[in-house]
């Protein structure tokens, strides 16, 4: 594609523990054919229009990643590695507070390792667009809403059911203010059973405003379990 017109910066969030693994590696450093995890997410920023990245982690994890992955793979772009917090939203708020100004932010989880610049791109086209968007894909089973006892209680429509992935892509004072609301009404919203689980969910919930749906693909799976590893590494074998 065209040189973008804007500014735009990368929050890649790696602080999270992967329990589900069975590893005592976390698993965003655990290999695919002889590289992290997290190297994939940020080779793909590295090579695509983004200006500038932000790596958040653990903070035992800060001098590895500076080390062992921004410097060791010459991650240029990288400007700053922080810490996160307890919740995944409270390290997207660090990541945020990190950035330079800028005027489009992509929040990624670094376990997505598939992430592609036709993805990144699509990003890009359609926030400019429309300021808030988020990449997934429309679901291929049939997906049931159950009840407190188990039994089915909606069959909504499939063509209107996508399964959500990252990046996650915004202007960055509208994600930013989002944010800083959540942060002030966080305890508000834990008492009212409202659990935040993307950053989506954050604009729709405190900002109104509509978010964008952009294609994804199915191969940029998130990394879970240890079979997700030999499905990502056959996904890397044909993308060759």
């Amino acid at each position: 594609m065209e040189r973008k017109e804007f500014k735009c910066a990368a929050v890649v969030l790696a602080a999270g523990a992967g329990k589900r693994m069975q590893s005592a590696t976390k698993k965003q450093f655990l290999l695919i054919k002889e590289k992290p995890i997290i190297f994939y997410s940020l080779k793909a920023f590295e090579e695509s229009l983004v200006d500038e990245i932000v790596l958040v982690t653990s903070e035992d994890d800060v001098t590895y990643c500076k080390e062992e992955i921004v410097n060791k793979y010459g991650f240029s772009k990288v400007k700053d590695v922080v810490v996160g917090g307890k919740e995944r939203y409270h390290s997207v708020a660090a990541g945020l507070e990190a950035v330079s100004d800028c005027d489009y932010v992509f929040i990624h989880d670094a376990a997505r390792p598939m992430l592609t610049q036709e993805i990144i791109n699509r990003s890009y086209e359609s926030v400019v667009s429309g300021n808030a968007c988020v990449v997934g894909m429309p679901v291929k089973d049939t997906i049931k809403i159950a009840d407190e006892k188990g039994f089915i209680a909606q069959t909504p429509n499939r063509s209107m059911v996508w399964m959500i992935q990252t990046p996650q892509v915004f202007a960055y004072s509208l994600i930013k203010e989002a944010y800083e609301q959540l942060l002030l009404q966080e305890e508000e919203l834990i008492a009212k059973g409202i659990i935040i689980t993307d950053d989506a969910m954050v604009v729709e919930t405190l900002m109104g405003h509509p978010v964008k749906l952009v294609e994804g693909s199915y191969e940029n799976i998130k990394i879970t379990t240890p079979d997700d590893l030999q499905i990502a590494e056959h996904f890397l074998d044909t993308m060759k």
